[in-house]
């Protein structure tokens, strides 16, 4: 029940591939490398999953329902915690408090800071894990002379909704994924300026742990609530209700856009 996707069989072989399509290879168990929780690749669908770094390449599985059989490139720092935390050498890493750390990374507009903070949101009565991004300074539109902030309207260009209010999940972001391996999270993918393979909007310098709760709120609705504010509107808050409330107070000031990710594909 092991899916090898092309992009993996390229990178394995053809040999390779077929002692893992076999059974001669496969991992039998494992812990999947997305939620963390245990898989039989002999009773369940199971996804091939090639993490790549710059010298090192690393094989692992997944449940064929969290992600597809993909290629990752990842940091070679990446890829030596993964496999670290792969083979047991070191213990998982504990659950971070709500804030993650800051990442210079490419936004629509240039560069930027940006914060992300991991946490649950309650809308209709369910808990759904989100990520809320907010840059450290203003995001000017490319061209522009002036100091003014074209974060959202940016955002907005590329699909993101603006929310008044939590009360509905946001709709579906077509071609942005959120990519979690190895129960951490790696990045933010959106769209290739080319319609080719997604580039990394947001990319952690070093994976980012999640909280279990948060993994399996992952695990049970299969996709990431992604909630954006200029600078100035969110703040880094060390509690959920904290957090929430943020969230309410820029929604109702018209600062909030939103969009629904499914866990990452390539």
């Amino acid at each position: 029940m092991l899916d090898v996707s092309p992009d993996v069989r390229a990178e394995i072989g053809d040999e390779e591939a077929e002692l893992l399509l076999s059974g001669e290879t496969a991992p039998g168990s494992y812990d999947c490398t997305s939620c963390r929780t245990p898989g039989d690749s002999e009773r369940e669908a199971t996804s091939t999953v090639l993490f790549v770094g710059d010298e090192t390449a690393v094989l692992a599985f997944a449940h064929a329902t969290c992600i597809p059989s993909q290629v990752v490139a990842v940091s070679e720092d990446q890829l030596q915690g993964a496999v670290a935390s792969i083979t047991g050498e070191v213990p998982a890493p504990a659950a971070p408090p709500a804030p993650a750390p800051d990442a210079p990374q490419a936004v629509p507009g240039g560069q930027a800071v940006l914060g992300i903070t991991s946490g649950l949101v309650l809308i209709e009565g369910d808990l759904h894990p989100a990520l809320v991004v907010e840059p450290t300074a203003p995001i000017a539109r490319p061209g522009s002379d002036g100091p003014g902030d074209d974060f959202l309207p940016l955002l907005i260009e590329q699909g993101f909704i603006p929310v008044s209010q939590l009360d509905s999940v946001p709709s579906g972001l077509s071609g942005w994924s959120v990519l979690l391996a190895v129960g951490q999270l790696h990045a933010i993918l959106q769209p290739g300026p080319t319609g080719g393979k997604p580039v990394a909007w947001w990319q952690a310098h070093q994976a980012l742990p999640v909280t279990d709760g948060w993994r399996a709120a992952v695990n049970r609705t299969q996709r990431v609530l992604v909630f954006a504010a200029p600078a100035g509107s969110i703040g880094q808050q060390p509690r959920e209700d904290l957090l929430r409330d943020a969230l309410d107070k820029a929604a109702a000031n018209g600062l909030l856009v939103a969009g629904a990710m499914p866990l990452a594909g390539t």
